[in-house]
């Protein structure tokens, strides 16, 4: 294939996304228009809230957090969750590990009736 026929395939097939999801939904990341002023939620860390580059995971997008058994994956998410709770954000917890304390989530400050 073409180098200019890949480019027309690309075009095409950005085209049919952005027309089923609304303009914006691809990025080219060399472009200058990508926004500087994403929202977000803060993880409950400062530390990573700034290691993150715009204070915390994006707000109304879906974040997937991976990583090693009882390396504080679940801890994260509900520190996540109470601060966008706190904010008055709706969310939804997938635990795919089976591993969500109810007693420990309330302790971080989740608002069980609201999960």
């Amino acid at each position: 294939m073409k180098k200019d026929d890949k480019l027309k395939a690309l075009e095409a097939a950005i085209g049919q996304i952005e027309k089923n999801f609304g303009k914006g939904s691809v990025m080219k990341m060399g472009q200058n228009d990508v926004a500087d002023d994403i929202e977000s939620i803060s993880t409950g860390s400062l530390g990573l809230d700034i290691a993150l580059g715009i204070g915390g995971l994006p707000k109304g997008r879906i974040v997937e957090i991976y990583g090693p058994e009882s390396s504080g994956k679940t801890t994260l998410a509900l520190h996540a969750v109470a601060s966008a709770q706190q904010a008055g954000g709706a969310c939804a917890f997938i635990d795919a590990e089976h591993a969500l304390d109810p007693g420990y989530a309330k302790k971080l400050g989740v608002d069980l009736d609201e999960l």
